[in-house]
């Protein structure tokens, strides 16, 4: 659907980091287009791959988390269906050094219990994000914004309420940068700096997020929540644009077994799925081609090793094991919807930003496999001592045939001795974040479209460098580049760290995701180009 054209510009000029004049917006959603003829009933059933950790978007940290909080609470701005950053809550923004960000908000926002949404609301949850006691999983990128002390806050050295932000009047936000960041509006879209309603907190403490507690501003709220079966939303009539909001129910569905999320998506109980089942992939690409969905993402699959932790300490055991994978196999024929073999972190779809082929990516799988076994040999592995480890994985069937398939790879080429365990959503992510593991399956989805949202992963400060990456060298150079407000120069160091993830390989990249789902024709307004897969139920309706 066409959008207004001074959106796409505020977008294009985001995207290469221009600074921006004083620049408002009119106010715009997506409408059904003329002539199509709707449902009776308007209700839409998602299937969301796993049970939500949480709804309090400050204490989450996942892809399924996103998905319900995005319908449920609006930030300073959005994302239209091409990707580009449209206004949220915010009307318009201006800056003129890309360090001082002034937001005015709009004055029909309302919280949906009737309260008004203003720039308060924006100035306590950016504070409850850093503040060390929420123990946010993504207080670092309140960091990464290069917000005034947010990296004092989250350390303990400075009070919350030194945070670069403040309030000028109810409806006019203001930001302040320790040093420009050209992307900061793009940043602004993310989960976790979304509002929070203080007096339902102070109220409810935790328990704020259940149902009959829940206050959100945005197109949808909680109307029930049975924990492992469903999570169902309804309108919120109380939010700004509600006269546009076609559906009347929408209901998330934890569902981690692909093939039982597709057989109930064939029966009609599921509109939009989570994923699709590998193996069957072929079968509804020829039976289902009106269902089949497969645009690019914005996410890289990867194996994480534990730095910290013998013998996953030794470079050369990392590398061994990264060299072993066979990616052709797992893109070609385990998965074969189009995912691309990953031999760095950042996918290729990024915005701006082309990764360099490392050496080993180069070589056949024969010439990786044999300076595998070298490497391995030189760490003291070898058939009288065999390397033996874990390979922690979150329950989903798609996550078990690929690691099965890499066990199997290890097995043969490097008589190494892979034990495979794979826990719920919410104990995985716990286990990670405490170290707890030797090698575990992992996936990162940029946070907004531009390298920075990769490789600011693998720094030592991120409390989401869950493998204990700690690299001085690696650090230097993307501290240096999240300085640099030149496009060209801070490109040229972003590649200068995938050189340097080459050398160190905490990770191994294996695959660029594709977002391989099913979703039924009768939904409209679904969007297959949105690099970051950000869907708002606010813009889909079911067609007759």
């Amino acid at each position: 659907m066409e959008r207004l054209k001074n959106k796409i510009t505020q977008a294009v000029l985001l995207s290469v980091g221009l600074t921006l004049a004083s620049t408002s917006f009119s106010t715009f959603a997506a409408d059904v287009p003329a002539g199509t003829q709707l449902a009776k009933v308007q209700e839409l059933v998602r299937g969301n791959g796993a049970e939500v950790a949480s709804l309090d978007p400050h204490k989450t940290e996942g892809v399924p988390e996103s998905h319900v909080i995005r319908d449920l609470l609006e930030g300073l701005v959005n994302q239209d269906s091409e990707g580009n950053t449209i206004p949220g809550v915010a009307t318009s923004w201006e800056t003129t050094d890309n360090k001082l960000f002034t937001f005015h908000l709009r004055k029909d926002a309302k919280w949906s219990n009737g309260d008004p949404v203003t720039a308060e609301d924006f100035v306590y949850s950016f504070k409850r994000v850093v503040d060390p006691v929420t123990a946010s999983p993504y207080a670092w990128y309140l960091e990464m914004t290069n917000m005034v002390n947010a990296k004092e806050i989250i350390e303990g050295t400075a009070d919350k309420e030194t945070l670069g932000i403040k309030a000028i009047d109810p409806y006019t936000l203001q930001v302040t940068l320790t040093t420009a960041v050209p992307y900061f509006v793009k940043m602004m879209g993310h989960t976790t700096v979304k509002p929070v309603h203080k007096a339902s907190i102070e109220k409810f403490g935790d328990k704020w997020t259940k149902p009959e507690n829940f206050v959100g501003n945005g197109a949808f709220t909680v109307a029930n929540w049975v924990v492992n079966e469903r999570i169902e939303l309804v309108p919120n009539n109380y939010y700004w644009d509600n006269a546009h909001t076609v559906l009347t129910k929408v209901t998330f569905l934890p569902i981690e077994n692909q093939v039982a999320e597709m057989n109930r998506f064939l029966s009609g109980e599921i509109d939009i799925t989570y994923e699709l089942p590998n193996e069957h992939y072929k079968r509804l690409a020829k039976d289902h081609a009106e269902s089949v969905s497969i645009p690019g993402n914005l996410c890289s699959y990867y194996y994480g090793f534990n730095n910290a932790k013998a013998p996953f300490n030794d470079v050369r055991v990392r590398k061994a094991l990264s060299y072993a994978i066979d990616r052709n196999v797992i893109t070609k024929f385990l998965l074969g919807q189009g995912q691309k073999p990953a031999y760095f972190l950042t996918p290729e779809i990024v915005a701006g930003f082309h990764p360099q082929m490392p050496a080993y990516g180069k070589l056949t799988q024969k010439q990786r496999v044999q300076e595998a076994k070298d490497l391995l040999s030189e760490a003291g592995f070898n058939k009288q001592n065999p390397l033996k480890f874990t390979l922690l994985y979150n329950t989903s069937e798609n996550h078990k045939k690929i690691a099965a398939a890499i066990q199997s790879m290890w097995k043969k080429s490097l008589g190494v001795d892979v034990q495979l365990e794979n826990q719920e959503w919410k104990t995985y992510l716990d286990t990670r974040r405490q170290g707890d593991f030797d090698v575990t399956r992992a996936g990162w989805c940029g946070d907004y479209n531009e390298a920075s949202s990769f490789l600011s992963l693998m720094q030592s400060n991120n409390s989401s460098n869950d493998p204990k990456y700690n690299s001085a060298e690696y650090d230097q150079i993307m501290n240096k580049a999240l300085l640099s407000t030149n496009d060209q120069e801070r490109n040229a160091l972003y590649a200068e760290a995938e050189v340097v993830l080459a050398k160190d390989m905490p990770i191994a990249p294996i695959y660029q995701y594709v977002k391989a789902r099913l979703v039924n024709p009768h939904v409209g307004g679904f969007p297959t180009n949105n690099a970051e897969d950000k869907i708002f139920s606010k813009d889909l309706y079911i067609k007759q």
